[in-house]
């Protein structure tokens, strides 16, 4: 059943091939299994079977939905009732939150099992899933490389067919890049399209909850799950969630204007493998009746240091509570008040959180807020505006997800530029709070590839759509790497 997705799951459930208790511990003991890959912090078993009796039930009585009875997990960085919740952190080892997160409510709403929470880049800081508390995850086709961050965990618990599909977070490409890394379908949706509630923040203007899963299929039932107004979150838009499963049946390829941008296409750094696996992507599309055309995103290029002045500058004041005396871990024998908060936020962050906070506090810092964060912001707008000039003309953007496919652990761990520009193709997105996401499209070296496609604001469906016929046209996402490694 491991190989199988949402959609082929809620099938045989529905035909009485197995029960969602058989389900859940046939996952279960899947997990078990690959316990060297590190992809969860906290299994929730007892919950998970309590669950899936009650999704049993709800089938019984004919009131299954798509997800009823599906084992999915979620990224620990939502808040989980009961359940800790330690966003990959020391500073939370021992958070348990008194309520869950508007998506874990949503989805749970939904009939989906909860099975546990994934590892992730201690509070969503790293691409590539080495800077948790609880060590580094591995990507389940190269377990000497890494698997992508910060959702990493979550993505290497999908592609090894430990669950369907589980919950991430992107606030530069923390959904996408470990999608392309680990040969999954990962959607970020429109800033504001599913709720920040019960989400630990990092960079508030730019975070965003999204599904991670192996299809475009099950991304669209995975979203209509999570997305919807929420009150609780102020940048929460209240629009109505459309059917974005129909909508995969709506969007044909033939006619599609996808636009390649040029900056995309001649950036540095971009292995061959890469280019050559997005370039036939492109081709395949073209073939099945696209208009593939140029375009041009002038300032595409600012967009990586822009976003690190702007992510860390948010994420100083939001981990500002984390001071083991309003929240978090706190220092044994303090001598006093100040050793206090010094030792907590010391001991309690890592050394990437604690770069990323002195960045953040510099650019906000008397003297230096106008040329930094001002500046940074204004160059952000400059951003935006590419991409609605772009979408003047075309209805989808095509390219990379990453420069490279999955590096070894280790190999960038002491060069954080080097490690920054992991993100250099899905940053620009989360400036302009567009939706996007990451489908797998080839391999290079035995590791996967990932085409990003890039919509308009609050055209996910379309999107899908536009995913869901490339893999109507490719096997790339049916592909599996060996849970025995």
């Amino acid at each position: 059943m491991h190989d199988r997705t949402i959609a082929e799951l809620g099938t045989a459930l529905e035909r009485g091939e197995c029960s969602s208790v058989e389900l859940t511990r046939a996952t279960l003991e899947r997990i078990d299994q690959a316990a060297d890959l590190n992809a969860f912090i906290t299994l929730t078993p007892e919950s998970a079977l309590a669950e899936a009796a009650e999704a049993d039930a709800a089938r019984a009585r004919g009131e299954a939905g798509p997800l009823t009875g599906i084992p999915i997990a979620h990224k620990d960085i939502f808040c989980t009732e009961g359940v800790r919740t330690s966003c990959g952190s020391r500073m939370l080892e021992r958070f348990v939150p008194p309520y869950d997160a508007f998506v874990v409510a949503r989805l749970r709403a939904a009939g989906a099992v909860a099975v546990g929470k994934t590892n992730m880049d201690e509070f969503a800081m790293g691409s590539s899933n080495e800077t948790s508390f609880f060590g580094p995850v591995k990507n389940p086709w190269d377990r000497n490389a890494v698997p992508g961050g910060s959702s990493g965990g979550s993505a290497a618990a999908v592609a090894s067919g430990l669950v369907p599909a589980a919950t991430g977070t992107d606030t530069g490409g923390s959904i996408r890049q470990p999608a392309a890394l680990t040969g999954i379908s990962g959607l970020k949706p429109t800033y504001g399209r599913v709720s920040r509630y019960g989400m630990i923040a990092f960079a508030s203007s730019l975070d965003q909850a999204g599904p991670m899963a192996s299809s475009a299929e099950d991304l669209a039932i995975m979203l209509q799950g999570m997305a919807g107004f929420d009150r609780r979150d102020s940048t929460c838009v209240d629009r109505p969630v459309p059917d974005y499963r129909a909508a995969l049946a709506e969007t044909d390829v033939r006619g599609l204007r996808i636009g390649l941008p040029r900056e995309f296409i001649e950036a540095d750094g971009v292995d061959a493998e890469v280019s050559g696996a997005v370039t036939a992507a492109t081709d395949a599309l073209r073939e099945a009746g696209a208009d593939v055309r140029e375009i041009s995103l002038p300032n595409a290029g600012m967009a990586v240091p822009v976003y690190y002045v702007i992510a860390p500058a948010e994420a100083s004041s939001n981990l500002s509570r984390f001071d083991g005396v309003r929240y978090g871990y706190r220092c044994d024998s303090p001598a006093d008040l100040e050793d206090l908060y010094k030792r907590s936020r010391g001991e309690g962050f890592g050394e990437e959180v604690k770069r990323r906070i002195m960045v953040g506090t510099y650019a906000l810092s008397a003297g230096y807020y106008d040329a930094y964060y001002r500046k940074a912001q204004q160059v952000r707008r400059l951003v935006q505006e590419d991409f609605a000039r772009a979408f003047e003309s075309v209805d989808v953007i095509a390219g990379p997800t990453a420069p490279s496919t999955a590096f070894p652990l280790g190999s960038k761990a002491d060069d954080p530029v080097q490690m920054y520009l992991s993100d250099i193709f899905t940053i620009a997105v989360n400036l302009a709070g567009l939706p996007a996401l990451s489908v797998p499209a080839g391999f290079g070296g035995g590791r996967p590839v990932g085409l990003q496609l890039i919509g308009n604001h609050f055209q996910e469906g379309r999107l899908l759509g536009a995913a869901h016929g490339y893999q109507q046209l490719t096997d790339w996402h049916r592909q599996r790497p060996s849970v025995e490694g």
